[in-house]
């Protein structure tokens, strides 16, 4: 008998070399800032901090590994070089706003554990489940609800309204594949991209969008609390959502247009969760109290981090979220600790004086041009340039803050230019299947091409930025905000 021998694993050794690859490539980017050395006015300490926090963006959009990993190291290496000090370099782990997102996630959970969400989508399927149109409003009303309080469209879209998407379309007999376009291929597109204006609509609609607003205030002098940022994406947000799903049904429509299947569906769903339970009924009382005291933080001055912590401990003091689901919750902290590191890198980067000297670099290229048409450019550049990110909040920290800064410079109202900049950071996820962490799961479903997924996403992109850019302009107007 002869010995056996193992069979090399390619496709381990082919991953491990990928892997490699892209740290090499994060390594030489990094490298690469340091050789060419800080321009006058730049300390070598603050060209370090460049160096380091430009490699983590790249890493975290190339990852060769998980991005609170990434963060993780990075955060060791400022340390180790000294490019700040310990205590520094954890500071970001202190910041409000780091602990409001992550008591948003564990509320998420709850809504997801005590079956309130479903419970939500399977009331509007009920009520407006009747066509394939009514049955997408139906889901896109369920995420848009939802959005108001759950910062992760992961979590909503992605662990809530997706998997019932998707037994509806199966329902129908639409499956990836030859009858794709029966229902299945409509509703994973009509309904990613309306969770992109959701996102859009609230401060909770995307973990990013906390850093939007501490980068509006630090660097714009622009307060985008809870209610400011809803009351300036409400007006062209719906009118947003309702072109959007219908312009989807028109151009990429389902071969099925009657659902009435998905109404029986709701309602046998429905029947089998019966009455609301106790831990239903408290989270319903939970989430509309923290959204309230969000709505109405210029009344009671109670800080929004204070809100979300005691609505957790409420959760906890009643068992509707057990401890041992908070530890579990590996999203959750996984996001606390690449979302701590990151802003405060990026935070720190604005004190070395390099953001200043692009600004002041690329003003000069936008002189002797009026703010409105520099406005409308530097918006477009930013926005289409998403085609080159996987991550909503890897093109905030990156991009954020340098042309908020040039929009500024070239004259153009400072709440302008953060509205602009804080809703086309939401809204630019439309364009790919990778723009943010949803897109890979309808994506991913097998119901719509990469072509067809990306022309519909450049399609919606140009609505979107119609709508927002006359309509959002005209509200904003009106409200007094330029």
């Amino acid at each position: 008998m002869t010995e056996a021998h193992p069979i090399p694993d390619d496709t381990a050794t082919g991953g491990m070399r990928r892997v490699l690859w892209r740290w090499a490539l994060v390594a030489g980017i990094a490298a690469a800032i340091l050789v060419i050395g800080p321009p006058a006015g730049i300390t070598l300490q603050g060209w370090r901090l460049l160096a380091i926090f430009v490699a983590t963006i790249t890493a975290s959009i190339v990852r060769p590994a998980p991005m609170g990993a990434v963060v993780f190291i990075a955060i060791c290496v400022l340390a180790f070089t000294g490019t700040m000090t310990p205590v520094d370099a954890l500071t970001g782990y202190s910041d409000p706003i780091v602990w409001l997102v992550l008591c948003a996630f564990m509320i998420s959970r709850s809504v997801t554990k005590t079956g309130l969400g479903r419970r939500i989508a399977f009331g509007f399927i009920r009520l407006l489940g009747n066509r394939s149109l009514g049955l997408a409003y139906a889901l896109v009303a369920t995420d848009t609800v939802l959005a108001s309080i759950v910062p992760s469209n992961s979590a909503r879209a992605g662990g809530i309204v997706f998997p019932i998407a998707r037994s509806v379309a199966e329902a129908y007999e639409s499956t990836p594949g030859p009858t794709r376009r029966r229902l299945g291929a409509f509703l994973m597109t009509a309904v990613y991209q309306a969770d992109v204006v959701a996102c859009a609509m609230f401060l909770t609609g995307q973990a990013s969008n906390v850093i939007i607003a501490k980068f509006a205030q630090s660097t714009g002098g622009v307060e985008l609390s809870y209610a400011t940022w809803f009351i300036g994406g409400i007006v062209p947000g719906i009118v947003s959502l309702l072109l959007v799903v219908y312009l989807i049904y028109r151009i990429y429509p389902p071969e099925v247009t009657q659902t009435p299947h998905a109404i029986q569906l709701a309602h046998d769903a429905l029947s089998r969760m019966g009455p609301m339970s106790r831990d239903e009924r408290i989270m319903l009382a939970v989430f509309v109290l923290i959204a309230g005291l969000w709505m109405t933080t210029a009344w009671h001055h109670v800080p929004y981090t204070v809100v979300a912590l005691f609505g957790v401990a409420v959760l906890l003091l009643t068992n509707v979220l057990a401890w041992e689901d908070a530890l579990s919750d590996r999203a959750a902290w996984d996001t606390f600790i690449w979302y701590g590191g990151l802003v405060h890198m990026a935070e720190a980067l604005g004190d070395t004086g390099i953001t200043r000297q692009f600004a002041e670099f690329s003003a000069g290229m936008t002189a002797g041009w009026g703010w409105g048409i520099a406005l409308v450019v530097l918006l477009l550049v930013y926005f289409y340039a998403h085609y080159g990110f996987a991550s909503i909040t890897a093109h905030v920290t990156a991009m954020f803050i340098p042309f908020l800064v040039v929009m500024i410079a070239a004259g153009a109202p400072p709440a302008l230019a953060v509205l602009g900049l804080a809703y086309a950071s939401n809204l630019q996820a439309s364009l790919t299947h990778y723009g943010t962490t949803t897109a890979p799961i309808y994506f991913g479903s097998g119901y719509v091409t990469q072509r067809e997924w990306w022309t519909v996403g450049f399609v919606i992109s140009l609505v979107t930025l119609s709508i927002w850019g006359t309509l959002g302009l005209a509200w904003w107007k009106l409200l007094g905000w330029w």
